[in-house]
């Protein structure tokens, strides 16, 4: 999960509304630009430990509300859900109320957000609390790094594009030990509270340093797209989330029928609009439409992993969280290998062939994961980890920049947006998936608690899914985005 938002920063930064900013002479008025983006790496960094943190307490948080460890499943889906529902409306909001406002009040909302979190004595409470997280999320990264572009040099954007990914790639190598350490030592609850001192800092220092843009021409809002799609997205992802539980079937079966009929809604109300909130043409694009396709089926498998694991390590290893914390920060590693060698297989065997091979790859790791057993070394199960996440991270940066290949300037916003909902969105089928499958596991075994063998059989089938984006990636183009590798054409 948090790969797929390292990997997402740089690719599509160009992608977001770029309206007219200030002229460049007056950009020498303002702040230093690493100011401006530390102050944005802020609100990153506080949401990249959050989410790193949160995977590692799952089963704690599970035993105090006294209920099943999968059931916390909702919790990372309300988050994601949030996602998935506010970002494409967060560019209108910034162009309609100014960036830095919308800006300070998401990263309100998202330590309000945590407080409550904290503050959680039920499932249905922290539910709740996770959601508006999510809300406060949805609008922090999109707009802070639409702040970013609107305050800041072209010549200097690259140096401060740098300096913005800094806490993305530190914030999920730090996150699973402080929060083993945290849960094993102190309460889960602190988990939550780490995000205040952070947030009113952030909330101080963009009341000080970032100026107020607006766009020129806002996009007219869409209140009918935004609520349709938002009830659609909404009732499939709790309906399939509440398959996994035992009696909840019908209720299931319920909000997915909802969600079908609100998205065949949608589906017709887009058609009408010349600026939909999800604009759905998009899809005509070949390198787009083969991204997303491809790009989802491998997120359900990145979505299912961080919650997978955690599980697996301290229910079926009987681990503690601080040990299992310190073994997940692999997957962070092997990412930020991954960033200088990236470019250069890119240019070398290109986007088709790098994309058939890598998510080959990172499927196979991840199977692999299922396998393990607490006699494995525990330095072998660290390199798998690394070596998964190396291959999926390059996996999202092949996919988060090939989506843009042929997109004209005129509809990159609206590409973004639909991108980025459709990211979160498989991210957050993702957990489900994985709960479902770990549940499938369990009535299979007769057990009411997940042994080695439902995770394995959970590993295996959200293996699967990402596999089948093979099928995908070989209709790419050979020569698919070798204006953006550097690859000269000839070589394929």
């Amino acid at each position: 999960m948090n790969s797929e938002v390292r990997d997402g920063i740089l690719p599509a930064a160009d992608g977001v509304t770029r309206a007219p900013g200030p002229p460049e002479q007056d950009l020498a008025k303002r702040p230093p630009y690493r100011l401006v983006a530390v102050i944005i790496a802020c609100a990153l960094f506080m949401e990249q430990m959050d989410a790193t943190v949160l995977a590692t307490a799952l089963p704690t948080m599970a035993r105090d509300f006294g209920v099943p460890a999968t059931s916390l499943s909702s919790a990372l889906t309300a988050y994601l859900l949030a996602l998935a529902i506010f970002i494409p409306a967060s560019g209108r909001l910034a162009d309609r109320f100014g960036s830095k406002t919308v800006f300070r009040l998401a990263i309100a909302v998202f330590v309000g957000g945590s407080v409550l979190c904290g503050q959680a004595t039920s499932l249905p409470f922290l539910i709740f609390a996770r959601f508006l997280q999510g809300v406060g999320g949805a609008m922090m990264i999109p707009i802070g790094r639409l702040v970013l572009l609107r305050s800041v040099a072209k010549q200097d954007m690259v140096s401060a594009m740098s300096w913005l990914i800094i806490p993305a790639l530190i914030g999920p190598i730090l996150g699973p030990p402080i929060g083993g350490f945290i849960v094993t030592y102190l309460d889960w609850r602190w988990i939550f509270y780490l995000n205040i001192p952070i947030g009113v800092l952030g909330i101080v220092l963009v009341t000080l340093f970032i100026d107020e843009v607006r766009g020129e021409t806002p996009v007219q809002a869409d209140p009918v797209g935004f609520l349709l799609s938002g009830v659609s997205l909404g009732c499939l992802l709790f309906g399939f989330e509440m398959t996994s539980r035992d009696g909840e079937l019908p209720m299931a079966l319920a909000l997915i029928a909802v969600g079908l009929v609100a998205g065949g809604l949608y589906l017709r109300h887009a058609k009408r609009r010349a600026d939909p909130i999800l604009d759905l043409s998009l899809m005509a694009v070949p390198s787009f439409r083969l991204s997303v396709i491809g790009g989802s089926l491998t997120r359900i498998t990145q979505g299912a992993q961080p919650f997978l694991l955690p599980l697996m390590l301290q229910l079926g290893f009987g681990m503690t969280a601080a040990a299992s914390g310190t073994i997940t920060i692999a997957g962070a590693i092997g990412s930020l290998a991954m960033k200088s060698l990236a470019p250069r297989i890119l240019r070398r065997f290109g986007f088709r062939n790098s994309m058939i091979v890598g998510g080959l790859a990172a499927s196979a790791g991840y199977a692999v994961c299922g396998l393990f057993r607490p006699g494995w070394p525990t330095w072998l199960i660290f390199l798998t980890l690394m070596i998964s996440g190396f291959c999926m991270s390059f996996q999202f940066t092949a996919y988060n920049t090939i989506a843009y290949d042929e997109i004209p300037p005129e509809r990159m916003s609206a590409a973004t947006s639909f991108y980025a909902t459709f990211q979160q969105l498989m991210l957050s089928l993702g957990v489900c998936a994985g709960a479902l499958a770990l549940h499938v596991g369990m009535l299979a075994g007769g057990h009411s608690g997940p042994r080695l063998a439902d995770f394995t059989l959970a590993f295996l089938i959200v293996t699967a899914i990402s596999a089948s984006a093979t099928i995908w990636n070989r209709r790419f183009a050979a020569d698919a985005g070798a204006d953006l590798s550097g690859r000269r054409r000839d070589q394929d």
